[in-house]
């Protein structure tokens, strides 16, 4: 037992008996014991000697007794409280069960239907004490326990008394009122009067952390989450998780304000604005196919995807929609199956079908929004016009859907659905055209997409979609090895920031600055701060979700990556089926990511990717035999790319056959004379034949080349056996990942 512990049994002499130290928490320690008298367990909270000394006894003993005065089923009842030898001290009961801070951090957020009971429980407790005229003041998870499935909101007392101290006694113990992470920006400006609206803040911050896993501003220090809150709106809950229904997003939202003035009057407003949440319908989902060139020149077809890209675009700026991405419509172009078939595989509610056919310096375009279980024509419309007006249709097209689908637009949604991309129709030519080329994603199209991005740019510098893209083109161009890892990325950032300069609103230069900041300057807190506004800016952008969970599964935060990642699969339900699989590899639960992978085989097309994810789920779970059959069908799959060979030859050394792993690595150094072969690859091989200083040798080439996806080594299942060496370790620190 400590001296503290020691002096206090002695202190309080026959009337507890301390058994045991329980926790310490910034204001005081609280201990087990023995109530002598009642013959019961109680929690013994003694605050610490500084600040029993700023407060002083007198007005402790004061201010516990309106604690005392509380009674509600779900606040932690106060049984006594004194003074004992300089020691300030209060009892409650002994709560058998967890914090909420303990079921967060084994959790990391909680079934939604848990949350929202929790957060109506604690709001209850608010607003009970509120009514009698007490704030809180220190709303945090720590300060809620969970029992027999119930929420109990503690420690009012510590709050009170210390509020009771202020001034400069308090101040000089160096302790503060509140918690940083979840404290009001009213609180944390020092406002003597503060009101319920306070706690309801708080309250909001922690039902946020329970619904995304993370509270929604975090930083270093108290100063760098303060500057944000007061600054920056807290990032949409949606953003984080989106099956989150939609009004409790607006609720928080709104309790999340800044200014007490506009958050709800009351907690009970709140729980209100609250209850409807679950029940809400989801956003409505919209496909847009692509429409289709009726021009007599088949050269146009580029025209068409073009206008197909940008009305999906305008579209992805309104929260209150969800729409369908490019890369899951575009395989519907010919239209093979019907309307409703199409619907039922992309999830959508409604499917925009359209024409375009351009002569000379005239477009017109048809354009109907239907109804997917209905086949009714919510909106149809003829645009006869001049080819300068491609913009203004393409902006009306969106506002028309939106408006027919009932989706309520902000005006800055408005403002930014009609702001144009160029005024320089040549500019937007080489551009579509750039972009039909990228879409074929081959070495020669991506290079001739390059080339079509940069002559845009020379007839109009302003244009930052074209950057944009540009810097898309070097990241792809890097990753085939037809450019030079570090010499692209760097590039590509350079790119990526002029079109940041020009439009610092466009999301998708935002998802390109943030994967390039992840991995060419390691540097994770700008990585995630740009996934997070690119999803504030376009929230039906697909590949910033992926990208953002990528980042959380690199960092461990492997539930907040499967959220983000299940919502790029409901927005890019062809392109982004394996990601949530290849996560749950990554966080170790194999059953799971066998389960996705098969659900995907059931989905597509046979891929490298699938076969890999399966064998490895197969492989660490223990059937050997079967995943390295499905790993060797990946290799066989592969066009081109050497990951799968290498993974094939890590697997081989794991499971004991040395000698065909060695053959997969003389392969590898055979075609590395030849052409382009991360060292990243060869890092997998040499991890599973045990060679580990080998191996980091290959992982330090590849950071410093930025080559690979250097950015998943700390969790990544292939190289677990190096976690020990110092040198991984080291590395490690090096990419700010330790």
């Amino acid at each position: 037992m400590t001296d503290d512990a020691a002096s206090l049994r002695v202190a309080l002499g026959r009337r507890y008996v301390i058994e045991r130290e329980l926790g310490r928490g910034g204001m005081a320690t609280v201990y087990l014991a023995e109530d002598v008298k009642h013959r019961r367990p109680v929690a013994v909270k003694v605050l610490r000697p500084e600040l029993a000394a700023a407060i002083g006894s007198e007005r402790f003993l004061r201010e516990i007794d309106i604690a005392a005065r509380l009674n509600h089923p779900h606040i932690v009842a106060l049984y006594d409280s004194g003074e004992a030898d300089g020691f300030l001290y209060y009892v409650m009961p002994h709560i058998k069960g967890e914090s909420l801070r303990a079921r967060l951090d084994r959790e990391h957020r909680l079934p939604l239907d848990t949350a929202l009971t929790i957060a109506r429980q604690m709001a209850s407790a608010l607003g009970y004490a509120h009514a009698q005229g007490v704030i809180h003041r220190d709303i945090k998870p720590e300060n809620v326990l969970l029992h027999e499935g119930e929420a109990m909101v503690t420690d009012f007392g510590i709050a009170l008394a210390v509020r009771a101290a202020g001034g400069t006694r308090l101040t000089e113990t160096g302790l503060a009122i509140g918690t940083p992470t979840y404290m009001s920006p009213e609180q944390a400006l020092g406002d003597p009067a503060l009101d319920a609206r306070s706690d309801l803040f708080s309250l909001a911050c922690v039902l946020y952390e329970m619904l995304a896993g993370e509270p929604p501003h975090a930083g270093p220090t108290a100063q760098s989450i303060m500057a944000q809150r007061i600054v920056d709106p807290a990032p949409t809950v949606r953003a984080r998780r989106g099956d989150v229904p939609t009004g409790v997003e607006r609720a928080l939202k709104r309790a999340l304000a800044a200014e007490p003035g506009e958050r709800y009057a009351t907690v009970d407003a709140f729980v209100a604005a609250l209850s409807a949440g679950p029940s809400e319908p989801a956003l409505p989902s919209v496909a847009v196919l692509p429409f289709l060139s009726m021009s007599a020149d088949p050269e146009n077809e580029y025209f068409a995807d073009g206008i197909t890209e940008d009305v999906i675009a305008h579209l992805s700026k309104v929260r209150a929609l969800t729409v369908i991405s490019r890369t899951s419509v575009m395989p519907f172009k010919r239209r093979e199956r019907s309307l409703p078939e199409i619907a039922a595989t992309l999830g959508a509610t409604a499917l925009l079908d359209g024409s375009v056919r351009r002569a000379g310096d005239r477009v017109r375009i048809v354009a109907q929004l239907i109804d997917a279980d209905t086949d009714r024509h919510l909106w149809a419309e003829t645009y006869d016009r001049e080819l300068t007006d491609i913009f203004a249709i393409q902006t009306d097209v969106a506002l028309q859907i939106a408006a027919a689908l009932k989706a309520e637009l902000s005006s800055d949604e408005q403002s930014r659905m009609q702001k144009e991309p160029t005024n320089d129709l040549d500019a937007y030519g080489y551009y579509v055209k750039g972009r039909h080329a990228f879409n074929e994603y081959t070495t020669p199209a991506l290079e001739h997409a390059a080339d079509l991005f940069r002559r845009a740019i020379a007839i109009d510098p302003t244009f930052a979609l074209a950057y944009t893209t540009l810097a898309l083109a070097y990241g792809e161009l890097a990753e085939v090895g037809a450019l030079a890892p570090d010499v692209a990325y760097r590039d590509a950032t350079k790119i990526a920031q002029r079109a940041l300069d020009l439009d610092p609103t466009l999301s998708d230069a935002h998802v390109t600055m943030a994967y390039l900041k992840a991995l060419w300057e390691y540097d994770w807190d700008a990585a995630e701060a740009g996934y997070r506004r690119a999803i504030e800016l376009s929230p039906s952008n697909a590949d910033a979700h992926d990208l953002y969970g990528r980042l959380c599964a690199a960092l461990g935060r492997f539930d907040q990556a499967i959220s983000l990642q299940e919502r790029a699969r409901e927005l890019d339900p062809l392109v982004h089926r394996l990601d949530v699989a290849t996560t749950q590899l990554r966080a170790g639960r194999y059953d799971l990511a066998a389960e996705g992978v098969r659900k995907a085989l059931e989905f597509g097309k046979e891929s490298p990717r699938a076969y890999a994810t399966l064998a490895w789920a197969h492989i660490l779970g223990g059937t050997t035999e079967e995943g390295l059959t499905e790993l060797e069908q990946a290799v066989t799959l592969a066009s081109d790319g050497y990951q799968w060979l290498a993974q094939l030859g890590a697997a081989y050394a794991m499971t004991g056959r040395t000698e065909q792993a060695r053959e997969i690595l003389q392969t590898l150094e055979a075609r590395a004379r030849e052409s382009y072969v991360s060292p990243y690859h060869f890092a997998y091989v040499f991890t599973g034949l045990g060679e580990a200083d080998r191996a980091i040798d290959y992982l330090e080439q590849a950071v410093a080349a930025r080559a690979g996806a250097v950015y998943g080594i700390k969790g990544s299942f292939l190289f677990a056996p190096l976690r020990s060496h110092p040198r991984f370790k080291a590395l490690l620190a090096k990419i700010n990942l330790s």
